[in-house]
């Protein structure tokens, strides 16, 4: 073989004394040649990638809706006891102190914080004794019940309204489908309190009740429907028997969408959004731990982080769900 054949076939240089070259053809790489074909996957590391993704997802999945029924069931009613507590010595601080809210604008001629203390709302028949906070956005009510800021403070002339969940966050108002015509109902507030009685309990399709002028009513309002499965709204009319207050008419007639019956809040998507990648990343790092640190190591270190940030996410979920739930 020649030099010409050697560079063509890229034979070794060693050949026998009759010409025959003896060394295994080389693969020559130059310009316009096939570049080497890559190994194909293993199939099986294919499928063991996909099986561990997979497993990520649907224990990602598990714990969330784990987490969302545990928050409902449990934890929300002690998140909503423990804002109560707080709720209250904040406003019975501000009644001694004379600077409980008075209307819509605070001391400062702003209007109320979401979530502001405002009124003492008290039903002695039904066991209900709740402060009661400006809003009624999902978020307001998972600390109790919220007054609708388009109507009038409770106690003066016109109609107040305020809404209650009816079963997660400690459901105060469960069961005020079962108050009879002529319960009462005591409100106070930074002008003074007020007695109301019952006068009707309506559901979809009744008809509201005319308020004469220069009269005050009181309405609540909750879900219906099967357990965390509402399926529509009751109110209950209350007439103001005590003297009418003073109270500062609304600042707008219009609320949000959020702030209607059986509104979702879609104001922490993206906080929601956030949380969940953390779910993500711990229960990642939970099932790698399991499977290269041992099942002990990954209980001890792992169970805390999961739980905690489960519970953010079933939190944030629960916005989502109706207000009046």
């Amino acid at each position: 073989m020649n030099v010409a054949q050697r560079a063509q076939w890229g034979t070794t240089p060693a050949e026998d004394p009759r010409g025959w070259a003896y060394g295994a053809p080389l693969h020559v790489v130059g310009v316009g040649a096939a570049p080497p074909r890559r190994r194909p996957r293993d199939p099986a590391a294919v499928l063991a990638s996909t099986l561990e993704i997979v497993r990520i997802a649907f224990l990602t999945l598990s714990v969330l809706t784990l987490g969302l029924v545990l928050n409902l069931a449990v934890a929300s009613g002690l998140e909503y006891h423990a804002a109560q507590a707080q709720a209250f010595n904040t406003f019975r601080d501000q009644l001694a102190a004379g600077t409980a809210p008075i209307g819509p604008l605070g001391g400062d001629h702003r209007l109320l914080a979401p979530g502001a203390p405002m009124a003492l709302l008290e039903i002695p028949s039904i066991g209900v004794k709740d402060v009661v906070g400006e809003g009624t956005t999902g978020q307001v009510l998972m600390s109790g019940p919220g007054h609708l800021r388009s109507t009038v403070f409770p106690g003066g002339v016109g109609t107040s309204v305020i809404f209650g969940r009816a079963e997660a966050y400690g459901g105060p108002f469960a069961h005020i489908s079962q108050l009879r015509a002529g319960a009462l109902i005591k409100v106070t507030t930074g002008v003074g309190t007020s007695l109301f009685r019952v006068t009707d309990v309506r559901h979809a399709g009744s008809v509201v009740p005319n308020l004469a002028a220069g009269r005050g009513r009181l309405t609540l309002a909750t879900a219906t429907g099967s357990s965390f499965i509402p399926t529509g709204v009751v109110w209950v009319d209350a007439r103001l028997t005590s003297r009418p207050l003073p109270a500062a008419a609304p600042v707008s007639g219009v609320v949000s969408a959020a702030e209607r019956p059986l509104a979702t809040d879609t104001a922490g998507l993206w906080a929601l959004a956030l949380w969940l990648v953390v779910l993500a990343l711990v229960l990642g790092g939970a099932v790698w731990a399991w499977h290269r640190r041992g099942h002990v190591q990954a209980w001890i270190i792992f169970t805390a982080p999961v739980v905690l940030v489960a519970y953010f996410v079933a939190d944030h979920v629960a916005l989502l769900l109706p207000n009046l739930m």
